[in-house]
C-alpha cells in the first residue's frame, strides 16, 4: 500500500481515476465556490477561453472546490463550455479537462484550496492559478498574465494587481498591504486579492504546512500564501488584471469575522517568520506584468455614519481591554477622537500604524486570548476607515493611491516601534 504523503487530503474515488485518465498536466485553474451559481458559469467560460486562447499546445485543467453549494453551483461548472469558434483559434493542440469536487475539511477558501493544492501535487503540473468564483469583470487575459510569468518566466508567485473602487478592500488598504509591505519589504499591493497564479513547486510546498485546521482554512488563506511565498524567498511578481468588479462588500457591513481572520493570520506568520521581517527596513517594488491602464469602476455604498457610531461606542464599551493593550497616549487620543463631531475626525496613519503594532504585540505576549484581542479591533479599523473616506471623499483613485502610499510608509516608519515591543524582553 502507497504511504500517504505529508500534506495529503484524501480525494474522492472519482477524482482520483479522473488524475489516472490524465496521468499529468501542464497548466491548473482552481475556483473554489460556495453557491455561486449565477457567477461562476462567466468564470468557466473565461477560464476556458484563455487557457484555449493563450496556451493551446498545453495540457490544462480546470478544477472546481466546492463547499457544499445548495444552489447547482457544481452542475453549473460541469455544463458550462465555450464555443471554440467564437475565439477564432486557428490550431488547437492541447486539451481542456474539468474536476469537479467537493472539498474536506472546516468550511472556507483554505479548504478549497488545500484539495486543489493537491490535485496540483498528483498531476504534477507547471503552473497553477486560483480566481474567486463571484468575478464579474475576469476576462481570458487574466488567465494568461496569472500564468505565463510561471510558465515562462520562473517565477513561483502571481499576485493581482488591479485597481479596484477607492472603498472597495479597505481591510487591504488600511491593514494587510501596510503591514505586509512593512514587515516583508515588498510593495505587493493585493496581498489577499484573491486571485493568483503559483508555480507547482510551490503548491506541493504549501501542502508541507499544517495550517488546515486554523484561520488559514477559512479567510486567511490569501495573506497565508502571499506571505509563505515571500518569507520563503520564492520568486513574486504581480500582474495588472484590469477592474476587480465581484459581489460587492460595503466597508461598513459585518467583516469582523473576515478582518478577525486575515489579522489572526498576519499575526501567527509575524512569530513563524519573525527572524525574517526583523531584519527588513523599508520596501521595493515587484515586477509588474501587464498594461497598467485607467478603468471605470461600480460605487460602492458606505454608512459612514453607521461607522463613526461603531467606533465611539467600541471606545467607549471596550475601553479596559483597550488600556491592556495600548499605551496612555494612544488610549488618550482614541478618548479625544470619540468625541469629535465628523467635520473634525482625522485618524492620523503614525498613530493608525503603531495601534495595528500594539495590537499584534498583545497577541504576540497572549495578554489575553488572542481571540479576543483582534476581534477587539474591529470597531478601531471603523474608525480609520471612516476618516480615511472623510479625507478623500472628493479625491480621485489616483489621489487615493498617493493617500495610501502615504499610509504605508507611516507603517515603515513606525516599523521599529514594532521591533522595540515585540523583542523587548531579549533586549532587557
Amino acid at each position: 500500500m502507497e504511504e500517504k504523503k505529508e500534506g495529503t487530503v484524501i480525494l474522492r474515488k472519482d477524482v482520483q481515476q479522473k488524475i489516472e485518465e490524465l496521468k499529468e498536466a501542464d497548466i491548473l485553474v482552481g475556483i473554489p465556490s460556495f453557491n455561486n451559481a449565477k457567477t461562476i458559469g462567466h468564470v468557466v467560460r473565461a477560464v476556458q477561453a484563455g487557457l484555449t486562447k493563450y496556451f493551446p499546445d498545453h495540457k490544462s485543467v480546470l478544477v472546481n472546490s466546492d463547499g457544499g453549494s445548495k444552489d447547482g453551483t457544481m452542475d453549473v461548472v460541469k455544463n458550462t463550455s465555450i464555443d471554440l469558434d467564437s475565439i477564432l483559434l486557428q490550431h488547437r493542440v492541447g486539451s481542456f479537462h474539468k474536476i469537479v469536487t467537493p472539498y474536506q475539511g472546516i468550511p472556507g477558501k483554505g479548504s478549497a484550496f488545500r484539495t486543489i493544492f493537491e490535485i496540483a501535487r498528483e498531476l504534477n503540473v507547471k503552473a497553477c492559478a486560483v480566481v474567486d468564483a463571484d468575478l464579474r469583470s475576469i476576462t481570458p487575459e487574466w488567465i494568461e498574465l496569472l500564468v505565463r510569468p510561471v510558465l515562462e518566466a520562473d517565477y513561483d508567485y502571481v499576485a493581482p494587481y488591479y485597481h479596484r473602487h477607492k472603498y472597495d478592500g479597505t481591510i487591504t488598504n488600511s491593514i494587510v498591504y501596510p503591514i505586509t509591505r512593512a514587515l516583508y519589504g515588498k510593495r505587493i499591493r493585493q496581498p489577499i486579492g484573491g486571485d493568483f497564479g503559483f508555480s507547482g513547486k510551490l503548491a506541493s510546498f504549501y501542502l508541507t504546512k499544517d495550517v488546515w485546521d486554523t484561520d488559514v482554512a477559512r479567510y486567511g488563506i490569501d495573506i497565508w500564501m502571499t506571505t509563505t511565498a515571500v518569507a520563503n524567498g520564492f520568486r513574486i511578481c504581480q500582474a495588472f488584471l484590469g477592474a476587480k468588479i465581484h459581489d460587492p462588500k460595503d466597508p461598513g457591513a459585518d467583516l469582523s469575522a473576515m478582518l478577525h481572520q486575515v489579522v489572526n493570520t498576519i499575526v501567527s506568520l509575524m512569530e513563524e517568520y519573525e527572524e525574517v521581517w526583523r531584519k527588513v527596513k523599508g520596501s521595493e517594488a515587484v515586477p509588474t506584468f501587464g498594461f497598467v491602464y485607467t478603468v471605470g469602476l461600480e460605487p460602492i455604498n458606505v454608512n459612514l455614519d453607521g461607522m463613526l457610531d461603531k467606533f465611539r461606542l467600541g471606545v467607549k464599551e471596550l475601553g479596559r481591554l483597550y488600556e491592556s493593550i495600548l499605551p496612555g497616549e494612544l488610549m488618550w487620543f482614541l478618548g479625544s477622537l470619540a468625541e469629535k463631531p465628523k467635520e473634525d475626525f482625522h485618524f492620523p496613519d503614525s498613530v493608525w500604524a503603531e495601534i495595528i503594532y500594539s495590537f499584534a504585540v498583545a497577541s504576540h505576549k497572549k495578554l489575553m486570548s488572542p481571540g479576543h484581542i483582534i476581534k477587539s479591533l474591529t470597531p478601531l479599523y471603523l474608525g480609520k476607515v471612516a476618516s480615511f473616506v472623510i479625507e478623500t471623499w472628493e479625491s480621485t483613485a489616483d489621489e487615493v493611491e498617493h493617500r495610501l502610499e502615504q499610509m504605508c510608509l507611516a507603517f515603515e516608519q513606525e516599523k521599529e516601534y514594532l521591533i522595540d515591543r515585540w523583542f523587548e524582553e531579549e533586549q532587557e
